[in-house]
């Protein structure tokens, strides 16, 4: 059997992705796919975290055999049912969470999920698409500086995850940021198309990550025992951290509606001023008209046909006619 390794693991033949073994301190050693099974503790504070793609083949069976996951949850962390939850199953905490997707060609709104469980001494992390968060976290573990046991591990994960989404959210903000300082007059199709895909952004970002927090929630409160006070303080940071995240969310979308009215009543004024200078217009030559079409009309006795000063006498009249016309449409504030 090939063993998977953390640089090449496309290729591997075993769901691994990596693994670690906390040994309490913030640091600690890989381990192997083949140790995984029958890991147990060597010393107090030993946690075995093992990261896992879970759409390779076994990994369903894999959790109920060897980690003893009953069949509904094994069901439910290798499923596609991505939806944020979390719940508490005896001794341990089984929870989806969602992670924006930083893959290349996709948009921000295409979420990432990433389903855990963990009983305080093993942690499975499993997810489908790569997720850069848990390599966020394994890169504090080999510093040393990482967390130290399942509770910090989980409550890591979850900030890891926070922090990308702001990352997402700063992004869209110096793009309307960039929108605003436009010249809408130059730009206005191309900034309309930016704008709908910010709000797109928005609106998918508001629309997974809202349920995030309800998680968050119920991790803080229905984990065992095993999830110590201080891990239930910083899920409550992350919680009211994601809820600042998804108000500057609501600010992003109402900052491209703003942006996007601007730049259709500015369409709209250009629209009527040419209305506008259009009607002046016909207004003007609507007389000039009917005075050159009654007098092309090819019957007889019509004036001036045997004169050969009448054509101009007809240009000056044209010409007085606009000259009042303009008069008046001055006098009437039409111009």
């Amino acid at each position: 059997m090939i063993q998977a390794t953390d640089q090449n693991n496309n290729f591997a033949e075993t769901p691994l992705l990596f693994g670690r073994v906390l040994d309490g301190r913030g640091s600690g050693r890989r381990i192997e796919w083949d140790e995984v099974g029958h890991w147990e503790p060597e010393s107090d504070g030993e946690v075995l975290w093992v990261h896992l793609c879970r759409n390779k083949p076994g990994v369903y069976e894999w959790l109920q055999d060897q980690m003893d996951v009953p069949e509904p949850t094994a069901e439910l962390l290798t499923s596609d049912a991505t939806r944020p939850r979390a719940f508490r199953e005896g001794n341990t905490l089984v929870a989806t969470l969602r992670g924006i997707n930083f893959n290349p060609g996709a948009e921000p709104e295409d979420m990432v999920s990433m389903q855990l469980w963990s009983d305080g001494q093993r942690l499975i992390t499993l997810r489908r698409d790569p997720l850069q968060t848990p390599r966020d976290t394994l890169a504090g573990i080999d510093r040393g500086s990482g967390p130290s046991d399942a509770g910090a591990l989980i409550t890591s994960l979850t900030e890891n995850m926070i922090a990308r989404m702001n990352a997402s959210i700063v992004d869209m903000n110096d793009h309307i940021d960039l929108l605003e300082a436009s010249d809408p007059e130059a730009e206005a199709e191309s900034m309309l198309v930016k704008i709908a895909v910010i709000r797109r952004n928005c609106l998918g970002l508001q629309r997974h990550m809202g349920p995030q927090h309800v998680a968050f929630e119920a991790i803080s409160r229905e984990a065992p025992a095993w999830f110590e006070d201080h891990d239930r303080r910083e899920i409550a940071e992350t919680i009211a951290r994601l809820r600042r995240y998804l108000d500057d969310i609501d600010i992003s979308k109402e900052s491209a509606v703003v942006l996007m009215d601007e730049l259709r009543a500015r369409a709209v004024a250009s629209s009527d001023r040419t209305n506008y200078l259009l009607t002046i217009v016909a207004a003007i030559f609507l007389p000039l008209g009917f005075l050159t079409g009654l007098l092309g009309i090819n019957v007889g006795g019509m004036p001036g046909m045997n004169d050969a000063d009448a054509f101009w006498v007809v240009v000056a009249l044209c010409v007085t006619i606009i000259a009042a016309q303009i008069v008046f449409f001055w006098k009437w504030k039409w111009l």
